[in-house]
């Protein structure tokens, strides 16, 4: 098991570095494939991953990510009222073969995987891209992983005893301390590099430490939904780990985290 699992990260970590290596399109395509993969499991959740309203949403989505890509950002509430109404419009028309659960759980899905997972290619398309990315993964699985240890060697206070058991408290300070040490230890190595107009000693550990908090409510967030559903996994995609949404949990709130407080610590400096 621990084979399969350390086989399926590598391969993941390639494909990942390989994706926001190349930025542009090929990130714009593989983070929207991510995200209908992801739509597609959190879906089968609410038993609705093969009928009209995911189709709608699938469909949702890749406009989106359309419109990313070409570029028209007010287009986007238009987009969104519409999918809404037609939502609306299937469950009317098709009643009582949807419940309200379904219905909110279409629209939340385009939202919560979608939009949220589109900050990665938000991110590496801003001025020094390339390097910025990188922060997500290690205000995330960073944290993830230093949590873990943490937890192991000095934990006795659970956080969520009924969400998460395993995690404690004492896991997720070390996860968070972690988490700014890498920020900070990353701006050494991407300071000799290039200049980026600021302090990255002093943005990139706060962002990594805000990242970290977040990405572990992101983390209990995916739990929270399969405790409520009895299931253990979103899928079985990649061996060892599951499925997407049980991987990228924590990028999902890390993403838009790491986006917002870049801009905001930079003082605008990056989308000038």
């Amino acid at each position: 098991m621990f084979k399969q699992r350390l086989l399926s990260g590598i391969v993941l970590v390639i494909i990942i570095a390989v994706t926001l290596y190349f930025g542009g399109d090929v990130t714009l395509f593989v983070m929207g494939a991510v995200s209908l993969i992801g739509m597609y499991e959190l879906y089968r959740v609410y038993q609705i991953e093969k009928c009209a309203l995911s189709y709608l949403s699938y469909l949702a989505a890749v406009l989106y990510y359309s419109m990313i890509a070409i570029e028209i950002p007010r287009g986007y509430f238009v987009l969104f009222i519409g999918y809404l109404m037609l939502l609306m419009t299937v469950y009317v028309l098709r009643y009582p073969k949807y419940n309200a659960e379904q219905i909110m759980a279409a629209f939340f899905g385009l939202f919560y995987v979608a939009i949220m997972m589109s900050f990665v290619y938000k991110l590496r398309v801003l001025p020094t891209g390339g390097y910025l990315v990188v922060l997500i993964f290690l205000s995330s699985w960073g944290c993830d992983t230093l949590a873990y240890c943490t937890g192991m060697l000095v934990g006795k206070h659970k956080m969520s005893p009924i969400l998460s058991p395993k995690k404690t408290i004492e896991g997720a300070i070390g996860g968070v301390i972690g988490a700014v040490l890498l920020g900070f230890l990353y701006g050494l190595f991407v300071k000799k590099h290039i200049y980026f107009g600021y302090n990255v000693l002093i943005v990139y550990p706060v962002v990594c430490g805000g990242g970290a908090i977040l990405s572990m409510i992101g983390d209990l967030a995916a739990s929270a939904i399969k405790r409520n559903h009895d299931i253990k996994d979103y899928g079985k995609l990649i061996p060892g780990h599951g499925g997407i949404l049980d991987r990228f949990d924590s990028m999902i709130f890390t993403a838009p985290t790491i986006y917002y407080l870049m801009i905001v610590l930079t003082k605008g400096i990056l989308i000038q």
